[in-house]
């Protein structure tokens, strides 16, 4: 399997949702169950800092809402599924995310929000740093102030 490399920018607002790719991850097949593995810089393009998961999430609710500015994630539903809408200012689309053997990479300056969760899913995060507060920006019109002010 290819690393994937995302291309060269000179900022984050130069990003869009063209940068946001889903990745297949290997997949061993074997009679006593599957294994899926993520090497950070290799399956993915960043390092992995933390990694986060999101379960229990009560049917009809939506979790997200915000975008980064400089954070790189990649989403694997680890069981069932849930969609993830992404927005760069510019245009939307919706990914549904069902298989755990593939993940959603989602650059900097994407506005991310996960619905459509089915009973008893779960999400996994692997992020390329450590939880800040000052790098999320939790309101669209600030998100889009930010994308557009150069």
């Amino acid at each position: 399997m290819d690393a994937f490399h995302p291309r060269n920018y000179q900022d984050e607002t130069d990003m869009s949702l063209a940068d946001c790719k889903m990745i297949e991850l290997p997949k061993i097949h074997d009679p006593r169950g599957n294994l899926t593995f993520i090497e950070g810089g290799h399956h993915i393009p960043f390092s992995i800092e933390r990694v986060y998961y999101l379960y229990d999430v009560p049917g009809g609710s939506d979790r997200g809402g915000h975008a980064h500015k400089t954070l790189h994630q990649f989403m694997v539903a680890m069981s069932g599924s849930f969609d993830v809408v992404l927005d760069d200012g510019r245009d939307r689309k919706r990914v549904h995310l069902s298989r755990s053997y593939n993940g959603l990479y989602i650059c900097p300056m994407i506005w991310r929000e996960l619905d459509n969760f089915s009973s008893g899913s779960v999400c996994m995060v692997l992020a390329s740093a450590h939880f800040d507060e000052a790098d999320y920006h939790r309101d669209y019109g600030d998100f889009m102030d930010a994308r557009w002010r150069k």
